[in-house]
């Protein structure tokens, strides 16, 4: 048996064992194999392949090769390379579910259910060979919703549209003003995507506290380290920066 190796993996364990990964399963989880065999017969390779289950209940995937950034991101996955390829990448993902329905999801699904929301669309879940994102893992909060929703998201983790003060962020607004343009336009954002993507980043982030709220509730040790820690006011205040600075994002993201 080849060696074995414990990944990181947010509030899961994750195991490597050669070119494969072995993680714990929930209720969510047959819809998301489910998707992920959809993925594959729609020509989306970018995500891993699903090969059953072990003895103890572990879904085995295919381990992805690369680099994931945790935060601060690394130079690679803060470059403009990464922040274009990730918005490709995510435009791929989101037309391979166009029309795509099952039930059974950790989250519920959100209207119009246009696409499958990967939900976590960020560099701690996408793979880079280089600067380029090549790979896209943990797909545990994929849930029907609207293209915008997974956009908004993915913009302020690579963009990131972060306060002043957030250690994780960088850039001026100005340069972050760009940066969401510029992903925007290589994710192809029609205008009305544009004109909403301010308000849909802040609902997206008021929505991850709530969640983040009710699973510490209902005994989630991760999520309440996560309060305890302070996350929760992190994104808060990113979410209210944005708003303050809707007219310079805006500008940028409608601009000419």
């Amino acid at each position: 048996m080849a060696d074995s190796e414990i990944l990181a993996g947010g509030v899961n364990q994750v195991e490597r064992v050669g070119d494969r990964v072995l993680r714990p399963t929930g209720p969510w989880s047959p819809a998301v194999h489910g998707l992920l065999g959809h993925l594959r017969a729609s020509g989306f390779t970018a995500g891993p392949a699903f090969h059953g289950l072990t003895a103890d209940g572990r879904e085995i995937l295919d381990f992805l090769p690369g680099e994931v950034s945790d935060y601060p991101a690394t130079p690679a996955a803060a470059s403009r390379t990464a922040l274009l390829t990730a918005a490709r990448v995510l435009r791929a993902l989101h037309d391979a579910t166009a029309g795509y329905a099952a039930e059974g999801w950790m989250l519920p699904a959100r209207e119009p259910a246009e696409v499958i929301c990967h939900g976590d669309y960020a560099p701690h879940n996408c793979v880079l060979d280089g600067e380029e994102v090549v790979g896209v893992i943990d797909f545990d909060t994929a849930h029907p919703g609207p293209r915008l929703w997974d956009v908004a998201y993915a913009v302020y983790r690579w963009t990131p549209t972060t306060a002043p003060g957030n250690a994780d962020g960088f850039g001026t607004p100005d340069e972050q003003a760009a940066r969401a343009r510029e992903f925007c336009d290589a994710y192809g954002l029609d205008e009305a995507g544009r004109a909403g993507l301010v308000d849909a980043l802040a609902a997206r982030l008021h929505a991850l506290v709530d969640h983040m709220r009710a699973e510490a509730a209902a005994g989630s040790a991760a999520f309440a380290s996560h309060l305890a820690d302070g996350h929760h006011l992190m994104y808060l205040s990113d979410a209210a920066y944005v708003l303050r600075e809707r007219d310079r994002f805006e500008r940028a993201l409608l601009g000419a």
